[in-house]
């Protein structure tokens, strides 16, 4: 089965983020179509090679809900994954976040039942 999720990948070097998105294949742990945003790799590197970076973190997220999770720099080939233990933990958040009904789709109470006057008698049923 080969599914990827759209995620969102976060470079926090000492003083600012750099953000990007990519797609996490549930399988591997490879994450691949790295898109990074007001970032240019040609101009500024690989953001793990820069002398202020400090680590690398993801967010996958269904409607309000996020599941972070800890992602692994291959600073030699420029590449990131998600170790096998950090991946298995990621199926079994996400398994929950997404079989969980969106915040929307939680039925509101019913309103309350006017009160039978008095003497009043009950329908047949």
């Amino acid at each position: 089965m080969d599914l990827k999720l759209p995620i969102a990948i976060i470079d926090e070097l000492s003083d600012s983020l750099i953000k990007s998105t990519g797609l996490l294949d549930m399988a591997s742990g490879e994450i691949s179509n790295v898109r990074y945003e007001n970032h240019d790799l040609d101009t500024d590197g690989f953001p793990a090679h820069d002398e202020d970076y400090e680590f690398t973190s993801g967010l996958l997220t269904n409607g309000k809900k996020d599941v972070e999770f800890s992602i692994t720099v291959d600073g030699m080939a420029a590449r990131y994954s998600v170790t096998p233990t950090e991946l298995l933990e990621i199926k079994s958040r996400a398994a929950k976040l997404f079989t969980a009904a969106p915040e929307s789709a939680i039925p509101e109470k019913p309103a309350p039942k006017a009160k039978a006057k008095a003497g009043g008698r009950r329908p047949a049923r």
